[in-house]
């Protein structure tokens, strides 16, 4: 049978739906076993006496061959053959586990990667690249040319671990089947309907208190019930969204150990926290970030194994990614055991960029700080890891979007270590709702400090922006009716909402507080998407919308204009 069979030709006794759905377990199932064989392989290079460790990458080997013959996935299971093979020689000690055959297993996991998406969508042969890695395959192990066709016997059996019901793999199924692959596409029609109900629970406990006074108390007892159910399954549904952040961490064990062996340096990856728990949403919008991350530090922090040696210091440098719970929050740390920020070359850079007149005069912590500024890099040379000045403002501003916050902290010759702190979804934030001619708005309440009348004197004030004293120093302020150009009269007592910054404090000037409010985000539709200064939408309790404030964004876009803000 050829890799090019439709989806929708019957096999096997299975209808085209029983196919598809079969089809998309056997990717999921080995995507999966092609991490843990990278994972292993990695672990193998520095373990290479680990009898059980080899052991367990040849069995994923084995299985996946196996797994793709039965779906007549030949040149995949061929291709998967021959590494099976050249497993079993590193297995019989023929030849020794070194880092070219690591190299050259961790491209073949690369291959499969590519190669089982290619057979599904009904590729006849595999990429040429592919095929030279085969025949590399085979001249490391001689005696995989003689490869033919499965057996009656094995193709059963490897049939029967399709559908994973063979007697040995009976307690691995077992904890299988207490889980469920849920679409999100289904979670988010779910979270729809909860925020559906939520505003029209809203309404009608507006019309309760409005219309039936205390006669309605009963009714309102009866509505707080359902409230705290309704409560109960917004939270279910926000549990059955968390995934751990384990699997997304492991990821970096490859990059880790490729990144470093090519700038000839030597580094591992430490996980900490790799069952905390994270909306989905944020797992995949974390990937680019940890990634420019974890570049950063093997490009900035740890040194070659020379320097390292003379330092007194494991020749091997560690890059730890850690993950914690704080409250209604997650908090992710990136730490390397490097040489730490470089003051004097961050200062200089900074200077001759002319970011900061008297880069001497700033703080440790505002020294740190200027790595986030945009295009900075201390790089001395342009390579393919450093030296561009679009990581670390990437990240600020991509963390930022996410409701997030990203800090630094450095100590020369141990490390350093960049924080993020993010909310757990993405579905729902605390948020704080504020009125503007006739508008609402929410602000992110984790970026609110706490609310001030403006004082008298700057209501007469025709600027979109001024500056008061809080807590004995200044605070700039702007003003949201004059940002989006809002028609009409300001009130005659207008309020000042302190928030905070990458670069410290701001006020923003709105006509009424609302308050605490939990919003349901909205996404904006496509029409929407480049409109400045907004992260999304939710619907209040009386039906109307408001819109999110993305409050590090509003106040970047007026720095430039409003210079007290760059103060």
């Amino acid at each position: 049978m050829s890799d090019s069979t439709p989806l929708d030709t019957p096999q096997d006794g299975l209808d085209a739906g029983d196919r598809t759905a079969l089809l998309q377990s056997f990717v999921v199932e080995t995507d999966e076993r092609l991490m843990t064989m990278e994972e292993a392989l990695v672990e193998l290079e520095t373990r290479p006496d680990d009898v059980e460790l080899l052991q367990a990458i040849f069995r994923d080997a084995h299985t996946l061959k196996g797994n793709a013959a039965c779906l007549g996935f030949g040149r995949v299971s061929e291709f998967a053959h021959a590494v099976e093979d050249l497993l079993q020689r590193l297995r019989l000690r023929t030849v020794a586990v070194d880092a070219g055959f690591i190299t050259v297993l961790l491209q073949s996991v690369d291959a499969m990667r590519q190669m089982v998406p290619d057979a599904v969508a009904g590729a006849e042969d595999i990429r040429p690249s592919h095929a030279a890695l085969r025949r590399r395959l085979l001249s490391a192990a001689p005696q995989a040319a003689e490869a033919g066709g499965l057996g009656v016997g094995e193709r059963d059996e490897n049939r029967r671990r399709v559908f994973g019901r063979r007697q040995g793999e009976a307690r691995e199924w077992a904890e299988r089947t207490r889980t469920l692959r849920v679409e999100i596409g289904k979670l988010d029609q779910m979270l729809n309907l909860a925020g559906e109900i939520a505003t029209a629970q809203g309404r009608l406990k507006q019309l309760l208190r409005t219309t039936l006074g205390r006669t309605g108390d009963e009714i309102l007892e009866a509505h707080r019930e359902t409230d705290r159910l309704f409560i109960d399954l917004q939270e279910l549904i926000l549990t059955v969204r968390m995934i751990p952040l384990g699997p997304l961490f492991r990821q970096y064990i490859r990059t880790v150990r490729d990144v470093s062996r090519a700038h000839g340096k030597l580094a591992r990856l430490v996980i900490e926290g790799e069952e905390v728990e994270v909306d989905t949403t944020i797992v995949e919008a974390l990937k680019d970030s940890l990634t420019h991350m974890v570049r950063n530090a093997l490009a900035h922090g740890i040194e070659s194994p020379e320097t390292r040696t003379r330092a007194g210091k494991d020749p091997m440098g560690t890059v730890t990614l850690r993950a914690v719970h704080e409250g209604g929050h997650i908090v992710i740390d990136v730490e390397d055991d490097g040489a730490g920020l470089d003051r004097r070359r961050i200062r200089e850079t900074a200077r001759s960029k002319g970011l900061v007149a008297d880069p001497h005069a700033l703080s440790d912590d505002e020294v740190c700080r200027l790595i986030f500024e945009p295009g900075f890099s201390t790089a001395e040379t342009l390579t393919n890891l450093s030296g561009r000045g679009m990581g670390m403002d990437v990240v600020r501003r991509h963390v930022e979007g996410l409701h997030g916050s990203v800090s630094v902290e450095s100590r020369n010759g141990i490390g350093t270590t960049l924080t993020l702190c993010l909310p757990l979804t993405l579905a729902i934030i605390e948020g704080f709702a504020v009125g503007v001619a006739g508008d609402t708005y929410v602000l992110p309440l984790g970026s609110v400090l706490e609310c001030m009348e403006l004082p008298r004197s700057e209501r007469r004030r025709v600027d979109a922006q001024g500056l008061i004293g809080f807590r004995g120093q200044p605070l700039p302020y702007l003003r949201l009716r004059d940002v989006f150009s809002s028609m009409g009269t300001p009130p005659d007592r207008e309020h000042v909402v302190v928030v905070t910054h990458h670069r410290g404090q701001a006020g923003l000037v709105v006509d009424t507080l609302f308050g605490e409010h939990q919003a349901v985000i909205k996404p904006l539709g496509k029409l929407f998407h480049d409109v400045p200064w907004i992260s999304g939408s939710t619907i209040l309790g009386d039906g109307r919308v408001a819109l999110i404030l993305d409050v590090p964004s509003l106040l970047r876009h007026t720095v430039s204009q409003t210079p007290v803000l760059a103060a």
